[in-house]
C-alpha cells in the first residue's frame, strides 16, 4: 500500500497497518491525512493480501483532533468543508474489519475516526475529548450518531456537551473502546487481534457480518431478520462454508480465499 507523508503503512501476514504520521503536530488531522488514510484504505479494500487493517497513531498521540492551522482558516472563512468529497464515516464502507490501536490522546475528529473503526484498543494513558463544544463547534461529521449507538445516549450526551477529557480506564468502562491494554502491548496485541481474524476467519462472512450490523442499526428487527436469511442462505451455498467445516473437522488452520475485489466496498440503504 502506498499513503503519502502524513500517513505510513506496512503490510505483513495478512494485516495492514496504517500509521497517522504527523507526530510532531500530535497526528493533528488535515487534508493530506484525509486524503492519505482514505486512500489507502481504498487499497487496502481492492488488495487480497490484506485482510484486516489496525489503525495507530506515530509518537505519543493517536490524532488531536482538527489542525489548528486548518481551524485558524475555518474560523477566519467561516466554512469547515472537507478537502475531499468521500464522507468522513468512509472507514465503514471498507468490507475488512478496521481496528484502532489508539495509543494516546484521541480527540475531535481523531475520537471520530476512531469510532468510524469497527473495533478499538486502547493504552492505558490512552485520553479522550469530543472537543467540539469547547471549540464553538458541533457534533460533527456522524458523531452524534455513532457515538451514542456505542455508549448510550446519557454518556454521549454528557462527552458532547462537556467536551470533558475521559481516560482510558473511563472509556472501557462506558463500552467506548473494546479493550485497554499497558501502552507497551498495544500494538502487539491490536495486530495479534487482527492477525487472528486473517487467518482464522472468513473474508466473505467478516464481509457481510460488517454490512448486517452497521446496517442493522439503521433498520428495524423484521429488516435485519429478513437480510440475516437472505445472507445465510447465500452463505451456507459458497465454498467458504464447505472449507469451514472441513478445515474444522480435520482440526487445521482454514484456507479462505481472498475478498473478491467485487465486495470491497460495503453500501448502506
Amino acid at each position: 500500500m502506498t499513503g503519502n507523508e502524513a500517513v505510513q503503512t506496512s503490510l505483513e501476514r495478512g494485516v495492514l497497518t496504517v500509521t497517522l504520521n504527523r507526530p510532531d503536530r500530535g497526528n493533528a488531522w488535515n487534508g493530506a491525512m484525509t486524503r492519505g488514510y482514505f486512500g489507502v484504505l481504498d487499497q487496502a479494500a481492492r488488495c487480497g493480501d490484506v485482510r484486516a487493517i489496525v489503525v495507530t497513531g506515530q509518537g505519543k498521540a493517536f490524532c488531536v483532533g482538527g489542525d489548528s492551522e486548518k481551524l485558524s482558516e475555518a474560523s477566519e472563512s467561516g466554512q469547515a468543508a472537507s478537502s475531499v468529497a468521500l464522507p468522513f464515516w468512509h472507514p465503514m464502507t471498507i468490507a475488512k474489519p478496521i481496528i484502532a490501536a489508539i495509543n494516546g490522546a484521541c480527540f475531535g475528529i481523531g475520537l471520530q475516526q476512531a469510532l468510524c473503526c469497527d473495533l478499538r484498543f486502547a493504552s492505558n494513558d490512552a485520553k479522550f475529548s469530543t472537543a467540539y463544544a469547547r471549540r464553538g463547534l458541533v457534533a460533527e461529521f456522524g458523531m452524534s450518531w455513532l457515538l451514542p449507538r456505542l455508549v448510550g445516549t446519557g454518556h454521549a450526551m454528557d462527552l458532547l456537551l462537556s467536551a470533558r477529557l475521559a481516560r482510558a480506564e473511563e472509556a472501557d468502562r462506558i463500552g467506548l473502546v473494546n479493550r485497554v491494554v499497558p501502552a507497551k502491548d498495544l500494538l502487539d496485541v491490536a495486530t495479534g487481534y487482527a492477525r487472528d481474524l486473517a487467518s482464522q476467519c472468513s473474508p466473505r462472512s467478516m464481509q457481510a457480518i460488517k454490512y448486517q450490523l452497521w446496517q442493522d442499526l439503521m433498520s428495524d428487527i423484521a429488516s435485519s431478520a429478513t437480510r440475516s436469511e437472505d445472507l445465510l442462505a447465500q452463505a451456507a451455498s459458497g465454498e467458504d462454508f464447505k472449507e469451514g467445516l472441513k478445515s474444522w473437522m480435520e482440526k487445521r488452520p482454514p484456507a479462505f480465499p481472498p475478498l473478491p475485489e467485487d465486495l470491497a466496498f460495503l453500501s448502506y440503504e
